[in-house]
């Protein structure tokens, strides 16, 4: 008896992938120790990350977030000891983005990093965005775990208000830890302060999240709002209040939030009237690339050359750019799809 053929994605026609390639780009939900390049650290200590680690297989799924963790700073923690080697890892993530022409990032640090590493956060931030080469847009978030407002922590976030070269904050970590009393308050006065605020929701937990999101912390960018999908007056109040959800398609499959790209709600999240961005979360942990994003997509999910330009479009109507700014890519994008 023959064993049964295994299924292969469809490849990506040369025309859309070329498309795909021209697009400028957008990358909004992205954590710094998490895009770190798994050959920055294969060529610093090539006997302990071996060629192919078994997380990196297409088939690897991380069931909980715990796991997933473990590998994240079990990977990261060691490279990320000094600003330098923020500058040198930015350098190599930004370098990998400017090769699949993506011209905007939003990134974010772990604030945690600068009580340990005893480096204000603007040092870190500065190491960041020095490490943008020329063409490409980089703004500086802080994310940061739902218990951290207390000890050293709270003079640290306070603090994060008077840093001109942090754009805004993030709440990340295990979703499923209730979020405290503080983060409203901090994140109304970052508001004030001119900062923007995100908010991880929907991923690890229900569309509850997304709603306290919105509603309680006031944040109209969800990093991820996969799971609103299960409530659908969540789906009407991000769509009623414009809400922008900075999805990861690649990220939800392989951390097992949706069974396949084929699945994921994006689209259907567009169809209601939500803005949806896609961007790679975590490229150490999932292997994954932007411009592989728009093709799973593509390939997997059926999307058209128009739904990516769309998602692309998305990107830059939020981007943290001057208006004129915006107003280049998005023509620079509607010559494309003429095309």
């Amino acid at each position: 008896m023959k064993s049964p053929a295994k299924k292969t994605k469809p490849a990506l026609p040369p025309s859309l992938n070329k498309f795909i390639q021209a697009l400028p780009k957008t990358e909004t939900h992205l954590h710094v120790e998490g895009a770190l390049p798994y050959e920055l650290l294969r060529k610093w200590k090539p006997r302990d990350y071996p060629a192919n680690p078994v997380f990196h297989t297409p088939r690897h799924r991380i069931r909980k977030f715990e796991r997933f963790d473990e590998i994240l700073l079990g990977h990261a923690l060691p490279w990320f000891t000094s600003a330098d080697r923020y500058h040198e890892g930015a350098k190599a993530i930004f370098a990998k983005h400017t090769a699949q022409n993506v011209r905007y990032v939003e990134t974010s640090f772990h604030l945690a990093a600068t009580t340990f590493l005893k480096i204000p956060p603007g040092e870190i931030a500065a190491a960041i965005l020095a490490a943008a080469p020329r063409g490409l847009e980089v703004r500086v978030f802080v994310g940061m775990l739902r218990n951290d407002y207390h000890g050293p922590m709270r003079a640290v976030i306070d603090g994060i208000a008077d840093c001109d070269n942090i754009a805004g904050v993030d709440i990340h970590g295990l979703e499923t830890m209730p979020t405290e009393a503080w983060t409203a308050r901090v994140w109304k006065r970052m508001r004030a302060a001119g900062k923007i605020t995100k908010a991880h929701a929907g991923e690890f937990d229900g569309a509850a999240r997304v709603r306290e999101a919105i509603v309680k912390l006031g944040v109209t960018r969800v990093q991820h709002g996969t799971r609103a999908i299960e409530d659908p007056e969540v789906v009407a109040l991000a769509r009623d209040r414009g809400v922008t959800f900075d999805m990861c398609p690649i990220s939800n499959v392989r951390l097992g939030v949706v069974p396949s790209i084929r699945k994921h709600p994006i689209r259907a999240y567009m169809q209601a009237g939500i803005r949806c961005t896609v961007s790679t979360d975590d490229p150490l942990v999932f292997n994954n690339t932007l411009s592989g994003e728009y093709a799973a997509l593509a390939t997997e999910a059926n999307f058209t050359a128009a739904e990516l330009a769309q998602i692309v479009r998305n990107g830059f109507e939020v981007a943290d750019l001057p208006d004129a700014r915006k107003k280049y890519f998005l023509c620079e994008i509607d010559a494309l799809v003429k095309e």
